[in-house]
């Protein structure tokens, strides 16, 4: 992954839960140097969720309706 996407997943993980900014620093911080293509793209799509909808899937309050972004999620959880 270049820097330029790089930079660009870490301001999209600037939202406006703190709750929310912590999971996705850590998160960023341990997995995304590690993360394959395919997850990558599935960490994205997550970004695109409204920051509440986003922090109820991580925090396993919701369910994601595409089941592809599970195991991204699971990932989210440990951190």
């Amino acid at each position: 992954m270049d820097q330029r996407s790089r930079d660009r997943i870490h301001w999209h993980c600037r939202r406006g839960l703190l709750e929310l900014d912590l999971v996705l620093e850590r998160f960023v911080a341990r997995h995304l140097d590690t993360l394959t293509a395919g997850q990558t793209e599935v960490f994205k799509e997550l970004l695109a969720y409204e920051d509440n909808d986003l922090l109820d899937m991580v925090m396993g309050r919701a369910e994601p309706v595409n089941e592809s972004l599970t195991a991204v999620l699971e990932m989210m959880r440990t951190v």
